[in-house]
């Protein structure tokens, strides 16, 4: 497990990061998001020791990180850093060696990750003669050609089409289920919502929000519901505490308390039979609105 502990980072007078705190599992995919300027990034060089924390700590499998845990680390910072003038295969084989990998496992690696993100065809490339996309995908290749145990990703599907997103996608959940713990920021709120297992959200420096997607999803929920009966739900409208944010017949949306949605059922359940009522699950783009208000 890979963890922050109250991290402190000011640049002059103004303070960046203020007690960050979060974890990121073993063998689970976490989603880092916040606005721009909201500390992502700054949090991710602190992780790397690209920058220092003014205090706080942070530590992988409880102890200090280190430069022995740090060059462990796949990382890939949101500015493209590769070799311009290196082609695709030549570039991810010079890295893995550099890593301590030999020959034939930095070769094996760097071939896996080419098929894998769908690069077979630029292998022989100059990096600066791909489309912005190809070179991020070479660029997600290098964060992991050397087999790291750790992932740290600052915006990896900037740039992709949905089918390179599919591709990012399954390279980062095998590296998962390997048991890495595999921390990524992204602006692009449905993907993030599609691959996250946890999720940490940042504003103005400050934790807002941590936690399974499940358990945020409902605790930020709890006060929307869903309904569906055999019988026209017009009379809906009408009860007090609630409001309908989406009416079809005999399926609604609607936001109240727990008390009146009990309320709506014991109703809803005298008039006719209740095929479906359940805590509608918010959106990952909802909660991110709710948490940074």
């Amino acid at each position: 497990m890979l963890e922050l502990v109250k991290v402190n980072r000011s640049f002059g007078q103004k303070a960046v990061l203020n007690d960050v705190s979060f974890k990121v599992d073993s063998g689970r995919l976490t989603g880092f998001v916040g606005a721009n300027g909201a500390g992502k990034t700054t949090t991710m060089r602190i992780i790397l020791g690209v920058l220092s924390a003014d205090s706080g700590r942070v530590t992988y499998q409880g102890a200090p990180v280190d430069g022995s845990v740090r060059s462990r680390i796949g990382y890939m910072p949101e500015e493209r850093g590769l070799y311009p003038k290196m082609k695709v295969a030549e570039q991810l084989v010079y890295l893995a060696r550099l890593h301590g990998l030999n020959p034939s496992r930095a070769r094996s690696n760097s071939d896996l990750l080419i098929q894998e993100l769908g690069l077979e065809g630029k292998a022989n490339s100059q990096i600066e003669t791909l489309s912005l996309g190809n070179q991020q995908r070479a660029q997600i290749a290098a964060s992991l050609v050397h087999d790291p145990e750790i992932l740290v990703l600052d915006e990896p599907f900037s740039g992709l089409d949905p089918l390179a997103v599919d591709s990012v996608q399954g390279v980062l959940k095998r590296k998962a289920s390997t048991g890495a713990p595999v921390l990524f920021s992204s602006h692009q709120l449905d993907v993030v919502e599609r691959l996250c297992d946890d999720l940490v959200v940042i504003a103005d420096g400050s934790i807002r929000a941590a936690g399974t997607k499940q358990a945020l999803q409902a605790e930020f929920g709890t006060s929307s519901f869903e309904i569906e009966t055999e019988k026209e739900l017009d009379w809906l409208n009408k009860m007090k505490g609630v409001t309908v944010t989406k009416s079809e017949g005999t399926r609604a949306a609607f936001n109240a308390d727990q008390e009146s949605a009990q309320e709506v059922l014991r109703l809803a359940l005298s008039k006719g039979s209740v095929t479906k009522f359940a805590p509608k699950r918010p959106t990952l783009s909802e909660i991110f609105k709710e948490v940074i208000g």
